[in-house]
Parts: C-alpha cells; structure tokens; sequence
C-alpha cells in the first residue's frame, strides 16, 4: 500500500512544470507542493528511523532545488525505509508512546504510520488540486 501511494505521489510530482513545483501556490498561506513533498519525505524519515530504531530525530529540512533533486530525494528516503522495515515487528508496531515530534498523546507505531501515509494522500490531493488550476490533468487514482 505504501509503494502504491508513493508512485501516485511521484507521478504527480513528475507532472509539475519545474517552476510551479517550486513556486505554484493558489492562494497563501498554501505552500508549493515541492514544500509539501519534502514535508511527506521529512515524516517518513523520522517515524521509520524511529520506529525502527528508538532514534528520534527529525531531519533537517532538505534543500532541493530541481524536479531531479526531489525524485532523487524521493527515492533515497524510500530506499533507507525499505532497509529499515525488517526491523519493525508487529510488537514494535503496537508499542504506544508519545509523539517525540509533536507532543500528541501516546499512540501506537502502526497509527503513526498510517497518519504518515493519510498526510502523504491529504497533500497529494492538494497537489491534483494545484494540476487542474495549471490546466494539467492529474495521473488517475487508481493506477498505481
């Protein structure tokens, strides 16, 4: 399911004229979807490591400044959660604790994790949004 998203997200991010990626907001305080990628790949980071490790640090923002540069960031951060996820059990997933960057009341790995990937799918949906007000067609939802 993971994988499945990130593909749809990537072939929205393909989809951007350079400039717009960077640059395109509708209306503020809204943010370029660049912005909100990195956001996406900043939570992935830092949940997995977490989870996987006990480490929790946040990853300094990134600094992209090409459609390049943020697929190859893309798939740099999904390649290191892919050598990470063996070692996520079931246990560690059901394990509850307080949200290290946020503060939120205890909750299990598994709802952090799932909250990661509802946060990829609420800006990935912004980013449909921002293609249509630039006349671009958006990838249909259900290839994935």
């Amino acid at each position: 399911m993971l994988e499945g998203n990130r593909r749809l997200t990537l072939r929205v991010v393909e989809l951007f004229p350079e400039d717009a990626l960077f640059h395109f907001t509708p209306a503020p305080p809204l943010r370029p979807f660049a912005d909100m990628v990195n956001e996406i790949l900043e939570m992935e980071e830092g949940y997995v490591r977490g989870i996987a490790t006990r480490e929790w640090t946040f990853s300094p923002k990134r600094v992209v400044k090409t459609k390049q540069e943020l697929l190859e960031a893309c798939a740099a951060v999904r390649r290191r959660t892919l050598e990470l996820w063996p070692r996520i059990t079931a246990a560690r997933l059901t394990e509850e604790e307080i949200d290290p960057f946020f503060g939120s009341e205890p909750q299990s790995n598994l709802s952090r994790l799932v909250y990661t990937l509802e946060n990829e799918i609420h800006h990935r949906g912004q980013g449909y949004t921002y293609l249509r007000i630039l006349g671009i067609q958006p990838p249909a939802f259900y290839i994935r």
